[in-house]
């Protein structure tokens, strides 16, 4: 595909790297794909840290460079109930879209951005990737859903991140004409080719741990199930290490007391990129017990199997989950809320000698097909069709104008 030098892209993320997680991953990894490209891209996001880069409530916006990317992180006055407060937001949007041949591109949920850009005066080119419903949220999921419709209505594309995500969502039915899905994608270098200070983390892991070591990477939320994964431990050897940070930490550390299996869990918290790659290598499987569809992909799963860590995921009717990584063909997929199941398929990777091996080949294969150019690739084909349905609808309007003069 040829440089896109004639796109200038500005993607609305609720946070950026690095703030952790899957939504933020993504659109960094996009962003400097598409730089790559030959695009020029912008990232606007709120700022979660003090000028000492802590997180903190109230910060004030400043304005970086990621390579070729141009981060804007918009200062807020408070956060509350996962929403943040950021007077100065519509204007930034604003100022940024006024150049011809820009798109939008919004990544939801993100109520933040939602609201703000019910404020914006004009219509432009708008692009939605719908990573997840909110499910249990009751705030965000009706109060917000007239803002959220609002935009919706009026932008050009909304994607998602596998086709089997729109299946399973009543609120997406609404926008059937504007459906589709990008599957993500993830630069694997760093993963299949582990720097030294990875290799030595992963050596430090097993040399402490021992080789049989289960590995739960992501926020300690409830959709993410933690506590399937530390009840399972209770039936298999071997010890979980969980690399994320979260409002559940307490609770799931006197669950681990009470099943007795505390001394057999190391909490890492948040870590640095080699040591989250150092602790794939070290892992016999990830252990991946999200149960709802707020979890609509888990691109950590990719990360997994690029590092040639098997995934052991849960069966999460109309998400991507399951097909990122595959029943008996990459992984093992158990049912949801199940740590018997769990802890069965993890010990099958224990006990049967050919079953790993072969897992661990196909997830390398499996993740070659998440490549973050063919992503950067994809978005283009979409924001080629917004561009020109915006410069044909542009016509017709300037047409009906000059008509009735």
């Amino acid at each position: 595909m040829k440089k896109k030098s004639n796109y200038r892209i500005v993607h609305l993320s609720k946070y950026y790297p690095p703030d952790s997680g899957g939504i933020e991953t993504h659109v960094q990894t996009l962003a400097q794909a598409q730089s790559t490209l030959g695009a020029e891209v912008h990232v606007i996001c709120v700022n979660g840290f003090d000028q000492q880069g802590r997180l903190a409530a109230r910060t004030k916006t400043v304005h970086e460079v990621d390579g070729a990317v141009n981060i804007t992180r918009v200062g807020r006055l408070l956060s509350l109930a996962r929403f943040d407060f950021c007077p100065k937001l519509s204007r930034k949007i604003s100022q940024v879209i006024q150049q011809p041949n820009t798109i939008l591109h919004l990544h939801t949920p993100n109520p933040t951005m939602l609201l703000s850009l019910t404020l914006l005066g004009r219509y432009i080119p708008l692009v939605i990737t719908h990573h997840s419903d909110v499910i249990k949220q009751k705030f965000l999921k009706y109060g917000l859903r007239p803002f959220e419709h609002f935009v919706y209505s009026r932008s050009s594309q909304i994607l998602t991140t596998s086709s089997e995500y729109i299946e399973g969502s009543k609120f997406l039915g609404f926008y059937q004409d504007k459906l589709s899905y990008l599957r993500l994608g993830l630069d694997s270098s760093k993963y299949t080719k582990p720097s030294q200070k990875a290799i030595a983390f992963s050596k430090n892991l097993k040399e402490k741990y021992g080789e049989t070591i289960w590995l739960a990477v992501g926020r300690l939320v409830y959709y993410k199930a933690l506590h399937i994964a530390i009840e399972a431990l209770s039936h298999v050897s071997g010890t979980l290490i969980i690399i994320g940070a979260g409002p559940l930490e307490q609770e799931l550390k006197n669950l681990a007391l009470s099943l007795k299996v505390d001394k057999r869990i190391v909490w890492l918290g948040r870590v640095s990129e080699d040591e989250l790659v150092g602790a794939y290598h070290a892992a016999t499987s990830l252990w991946f017990p999200s149960n709802v569809r707020s979890e609509g992909f888990g691109l950590v799963q990719v990360e997994a199997m690029a590092s040639g860590c098997p995934v052991i995921n849960a069966n999460i009717s109309s998400s991507g989950v399951p097909w990122v990584s595959r029943h008996e063909q990459e992984g093992i997929t158990v049912p949801i809320n199940s740590p018997l199941a769990l802890a069965q398929a993890a010990k099958r990777l224990l006990n049967e000698p050919t079953l790993r091996p072969r897992l661990v080949n196909a997830s390398r294969k499996r993740a070659e097909y998440f490549n973050h150019i063919a992503m950067a690739e994809g978005s283009f084909e979409f924001y080629e069709k917004v561009l020109s349905a915006h410069s044909s609808q542009s016509g017709k309007i300037l047409t009906k104008s000059l008509n009735t003069i």
